[in-house]
């Protein structure tokens, strides 16, 4: 049996032929390309998959960078998206993840997708992707790392689709705490970073 080498890093400009081919798969995530969040639902309704591709292409050629990749050995096989709260207008407008009193704003990064390519699924892809954001996140000047999982142990039958946002058993393998339940399935879990 071989050894296999995962390494995660924050997608660039070169990195977009690679993160073309994650995206490239079938699935919700060839046609959103993480814009849902960016968007107003009227503005994503307005725009076509080649607009948004082209609004990812343009997030992940600056600084800091809309997410992160993962490779297996040489091959791009995942993307997670992660870049200050602010960036994603349509996360203030969500019943569960709107701010409520005392909610962290400044300083504060979210975690808001994964993509895993189907054939690399089961193989620890998105525990390296949410490792890789969260230090992603904290090299730019995060404090703290939020996410907004669903929960299987509550409802087992959730779909792949709908596990786009990670799951409370990754986010918690990663340091992260439950800090509210919006709803019965879904979670705020949020990671202090000591920066």
């Amino acid at each position: 049996m071989t050894s296999m080498t995962m390494r995660v890093a924050p997608a660039t400009a070169e990195t977009w032929p690679e993160l073309e081919r994650v995206f490239g798969q079938p699935g919700d995530q060839a046609t959103c390309w993480c814009q849902w969040f960016k968007l107003t639902g009227a503005e994503y309704r307005a725009t076509t998959t080649a607009e948004r591709r082209d609004a990812l292409h343009g997030q992940t050629s600056g600084s800091p960078t809309a997410g992160v990749i993962a490779w297996l050995d040489d091959e791009p096989v995942g993307w997670s998206a992660v870049e200050p709260y602010s960036a994603y207008s349509g996360l203030g407008r969500s019943p569960i993840t709107r701010r409520l009193e005392g909610d962290p704003v400044d300083d504060l990064w979210a975690v808001t997708c994964f993509v895993v390519r189907l054939d690399s699924r089961r193989r620890g892809v998105a525990r390296h992707l949410l490792g890789g954001a969260v230090e992603h996140a904290r090299s730019s000047g995060a404090r703290v790392v939020e996410g907004y999982p669903v929960d299987p142990g509550v409802r087992p039958s959730l779909s792949a689709a709908e596990r786009y946002h990670g799951t409370v058993s990754l986010f918690e393998s990663g340091g992260f705490s439950v800090v509210r339940r919006p709803s019965a399935t879904r979670a705020i879990m949020r990671l202090g970073l000591d920066t």
